[in-house]
């Protein structure tokens, strides 16, 4: 079997996006919604898709924050969509599926944390992450854990990872570290642009294992002398960074993988849902409803 683990909030922010505005009665925004229904519903009619949790951010804010006061925020975020975080929680649900919903993590963090719970569980031959965020490349590995971008449909094994970053998934956090990643608001050291990072780590694997001074290095990069002097100015800065990007898989997950399994959608909840957001056409196509 397959464990799809489903980035919920990109889907919503890709719906809210990519979709018309559709407010009801009393000028509710609620298109987003609509879209994450249907797309979740696109992955459920796949043929190898049975076992599938979504995570979503029930806050933008996580412990990151308090770590790093230029970590993202959930300012600039339309009111009109974060409206909707809690209806895009409650839909999923109804749908039938297994929604980790973070408030101190991340949606990432339960992403990874699943592909590590999961990933060596009986009868389990792969975990698909659905989502196109770059730290979730750190989470690759072989072809047992990859990730897919489902929108540009994408897919990277650990050999694919490799080819797009230069470096291998474990060292994506030092990468995204040095590189920077504006979606999260990680600045990166300057000078280091993507093509040095990945030289580099390719030779040392860690930030902490580049040597300071540029004559103790031994690989051969475009401007050597002045990214050893950045890092070495800035090393305090790029752990605190590292940190930032990599994923945590210590969150605290309460479901067993046979809950996962999709046995269909809740019919109440969901004609409920369906009746509150203007979308009774999709209730045909559900193709799967649960007993009792």
């Amino acid at each position: 079997m397959k464990v799809h683990l489903v980035d919920g909030t990109f889907e919503l922010f890709r719906s809210f996006f990519g979709t018309p505005r559709s407010g009801l009665v009393g000028g509710r925004e609620v298109g987003a919604t609509r879209g994450l229904l249907s797309t979740l519903m696109a992955l459920l009619r796949e043929r190898d898709v049975t076992h599938v949790a979504v995570a979503f951010d029930n806050v933008i804010e996580s412990f990151r924050n308090r770590l790093f006061d230029g970590y993202k925020t959930g300012e600039g975020v339309e009111p009109e969509l974060r409206a909707q975080f809690e209806l895009a929680e409650r839909a999923t649900a109804a749908l039938g599926l297994v929604v980790w919903p973070m408030v101190e993590f991340e949606a990432d963090d339960a992403l990874a944390a699943g592909a590590a719970r999961f990933k060596g569980a009986p009868g389990v031959e792969q975990v698909v992450i659905c989502s196109p965020d770059k730290d979730v490349a750190q989470c690759v590995e072989g072809t047992r854990v990859i990730y897919r971008d489902r929108m540009r449909n994408v897919v990277r094994d650990e050999k694919a990872v490799i080819e797009k970053f230069g470096v291998a998934p474990v060292s994506i956090p030092d990468w995204l570290a040095l590189v920077g990643d504006a979606a999260d608001g990680i600045p990166g050291i300057p000078g280091w642009g993507a093509k040095s990072s990945a030289a580099v780590l390719a030779r040392y694997g860690t930030i902490a294992s580049i040597p300071d001074a540029e004559s103790d290095w031994d690989v051969d990069v475009r401007s050597r002398a002045r990214l050893a002097t950045a890092l070495s100015e800035r090393r305090e800065d790029a752990m605190l960074y590292r940190k930032l990007a990599t994923l945590r898989t210590d969150v605290p997950l309460a479901e067993e993988l046979h809950a996962l399994r999709w046995q269909g959608a809740h019919r109440r909840a969901l004609e409920s849902l369906c009746a509150e957001i203007g979308m009774g056409e999709f209730l045909g196509r559900v193709p799967r409803w649960q007993a009792g």
